[in-house]
């Protein structure tokens, strides 16, 4: 394996998901790789529909030594200028051929990449992460990414997918999709750090993630705000993208939100919280996910409360409590106040998930 494009349905920044831990792994892995990371499209009319500051996009720019970056823009709506999405991938196509890759392989996390891979004829391994479908998104969006999943899983070399759930869901359109789940850098968590200053004084229950309104419970985040006011600070890390008026109601309720945490002020966050909490909704979208926080929680060795969702509820960890609207302020008042149990939590390393990778995108011809 020599280049590799990734369409990724996330940016590189400073905020590592997925895509970054495993394609940083498979560059040291092998010093002949060269990596193409398509970030999804700037949208700069919905940023500003949203109140939000429009993002901006980029050509090809030098992440790190073989790892270039690319973002396009998407700069009207696909009813007025159809023709878009074909200017798009023809400019990742030329983006690659102008790096030298002449055959590369291709990592396919955004259902919306498929064409690229009938236009081009590249060898394609598609990474499954969510479920697109069980979204609340407008049905001319619902159309387009079914369209483009189902060309996926028919015509993909490999299929990949981060949780069980999402194995049972797409196995009905594509035998033999491999389960490649998440996992966590062990290493970043073995040494104990300084409280970061961005922390409250007083007991704190954290949450880390992307706020998001397909995830995030913002109502059960204001109520056990109110509920534990004086008490326990509730502190909220991670990029934002809830609207404005749920942004207001949190702050009003006094949560505190963070923003995002760089990747190296991830772990001191999470050790010197005094509970992790997983305000999460409880929908057909998140039982379909593997979420990485549950590795990163169990990495930090905190108590856990969360709601019942996928990953934290069937996860056989002492620290983890399950808790529903109604006593979750509770929980963590509980959490406070209980002893930890001895000895760390066995935890994945993401080195084992790269290895998995890399064995199904060399098998691709």
């Amino acid at each position: 394996m020599t280049d590799l494009v990734v369409l990724s349905l996330e940016g590189w920044d400073e905020v590592w998901r997925r895509n970054q831990y495993l394609v940083a792994g498979l560059l040291d892995a092998d010093p002949e790789l060269r990596v193409l990371f398509v970030e999804p499209p700037v949208d700069p009319l919905h940023d500003l529909r949203g109140r939000r500051r429009p993002g901006t996009g980029h050509g090809l720019r030098l992440v790190r030594e073989r790892l270039w970056s690319i973002r396009p823009v998407k700069w009207l709506p696909r009813r007025i200028d159809p023709g878009g999405d074909g200017r798009r991938m023809r400019a990742i196509v030329r983006a690659a051929r102008g790096l030298g890759f002449t055959a590369p392989r291709l990592w396919v996390n955004d259902p919306a990449g498929a064409p690229l891979m009938s236009r081009t004829g590249w060898p394609t391994m598609y990474d499954i992460t969510d479920d697109w479908l069980s979204a609340s998104r407008p049905p001319a969006e619902l159309s387009r990414i079914a369209a483009g999943e189902r060309l996926l899983l028919e015509r993909a070399d490999a299929v990949v997918a981060c949780s069980p759930e999402l194995v049972r869901r797409k196995s009905g359109a594509r035998d033999g999709i491999r389960l490649i789940p998440n996992a966590v850098d062990a290493a970043a968590y073995s040494t104990p750090g300084a409280r970061p200053r961005g922390l409250p004084s007083g007991p704190v229950a954290l949450y880390l993630g992307t706020l998001h309104s397909d995830r995030l419970d913002a109502a059960l985040c204001a109520r056990i705000a109110r509920e534990l006011a004086g008490r326990v600070a509730i502190v909220l890390a991670g990029p934002d993208l809830l609207s404005p008026s749920v942004q207001e109601a949190l702050d009003g309720a006094g949560v505190r939100r963070l923003g995002p945490l760089n990747r190296p002020d991830v772990p001191g966050h999470l050790q010197h919280a005094d509970v992790l909490i997983v305000p999460h909704l409880i929908t057909s979208f998140t039982d379909s996910l593997d979420p990485i926080k549950l590795y990163e929680y169990q990495a930090a060795a905190r108590p856990v409360v969360s709601t019942a969702v996928a990953g934290f509820r069937d996860a056989s960890d002492p620290r983890i409590r399950i808790a529903g609207h109604d006593d979750f302020a509770e929980a963590i008042l509980d959490a406070v106040a209980s002893p930890l149990p001895d000895g760390p939590a066995e935890v994945a390393d993401w080195s084992t998930r790269v290895s998995q990778m890399r064995d199904v995108i060399a098998s691709i011809a």
